[in-house]
């Protein structure tokens, strides 16, 4: 058994949320993988108006409270998003609140943004590395008077410390938040969010991230309503869970890891073509380089990923990055740009 492995098995044994802090100790260390994005001609990509080293970034939750950052600099991932951060410090909901589905490469969590705040974080992004592309997912306090508001104000404090923010509409942990995703409260929240942006001393752009259990009509709605943003971030946990194995399959929260490949796609690839000009980022369930590929052939200009870390490790981006590079080659294409949404029929 290698080292990695050997760490891996041993944090396995402890409990899932107490593991993943070690993780981001381990990391906050200088324990982690080191020597920074891995890249090629073929992985280099734009993705609104961002130049990733590879499309392999990893996803919002993990380093919520942006704490890792140098760590995380270290690491293959082309781009690495933080958060999600809210106006004000909140606990999140009681423990134990993070499951592993062992026998389903799966994860459920029910954390309801627990996070140090957006000052705090923002004092840690003041201080970031400039040699990573690093992001912001955008929260609200689970007891805010005002949601919409919350977004943009996150932003205000935090946008000038960012290359690109997240307007998280679709944590299904903080009730009566995925309600924002219908088209008049979105088109107004992203109107704020957009004013907030515009008094940036730079322009960042902003991503969506939307909830994989939207119908067909609700995602048509929803495409129409975020047509102003920069890109959409395809998808957030989903509630639902068929096919599961694990005991911990009624566990209440969002479920993530490899069972939510295939619904995920799918609502990628319908959004591709309904957004055709957009940036798509594909999440959820991706764990290979071919599930990575599967995701850009459908539709996503990158992916991020984040469960399947718990069972490969943090060298995962780095053998996804290389495996896409291969993967690339073999069929005929010069760079990620060019496979995007070629197998978009596959899913549609």
């Amino acid at each position: 058994m290698t080292p990695d492995r050997a760490a891996l098995a041993l944090l396995h044994r402890l409990d899932p949320e107490r593991a993943h802090g070690l993780a981001i100790a381990a990391l906050r260390a200088g324990l982690g993988p080191r020597g920074g994005p891995l890249t090629s001609e073929r992985l280099r990509t734009t993705v609104a108006g961002l130049e990733l080293p590879n499309p392999i970034g990893l996803a919002a939750g993990f380093d919520k409270n942006a704490t890792a950052l140098a760590g995380l600099a270290g690491t293959a991932f082309g781009f690495i998003e933080v958060g999600a951060a809210t106006p004000r410090p909140q606990p999140g909901n009681p423990r134990p609140r993070l499951f592993r589905l062992t026998e389903d490469h799966a994860a459920i969590n029910r954390f309801g943004f627990n996070n140090d705040g957006m000052d705090a974080i923002a004092a840690r992004l003041a201080g970031r590395t400039r040699d990573a592309v690093i992001g912001l997912n955008l929260g609200a306090n689970k007891d805010s008077a005002d949601r919409a508001d919350d977004f943009a104000r996150v932003l205000t404090v935090c946008g000038a410390h960012v290359d690109f923010a997240t307007v998280n509409v679709s944590s299904p942990n903080t009730e009566r938040l995925r309600d924002l995703q219908g088209a008049a409260a979105l088109g107004a929240l992203l109107d704020g969010v957009r004013a907030a942006r515009d008094a940036l001393p730079r322009r960042v752009p902003l991503f969506l991230k939307i909830s994989p259990d939207l119908s067909q009509a609700e995602l048509a709605d929803l495409a129409e309503a975020c047509a102003g943003v920069d890109a959409v971030i395809a998808t957030n946990t989903t509630l639902d869970r068929t096919g599961l194995s694990s005991g911990h399959a009624t566990e209440a929260g969002g479920l993530s890891g490899q069972p939510l490949f295939e619904r995920s796609t799918r609502v990628l690839a319908q959004l591709s073509t309904l957004l055709p000009e957009m940036p798509l980022i594909g999440v959820g369930g991706v764990g290979s380089a071919r599930q990575a590929y599967e995701k850009i052939r459908a539709g996503a200009s990158a992916v991020q990923l984040y469960t399947a870390l718990v069972y490969e490790g943090p060298r995962l981006a780095a053998e996804i990055a290389t495996g896409l590079d291969r993967l690339l080659a073999r069929d005929g294409f010069d760079n990620v740009a060019a496979a995007v949404g070629t197998g978009r029929g596959d899913w549609t």
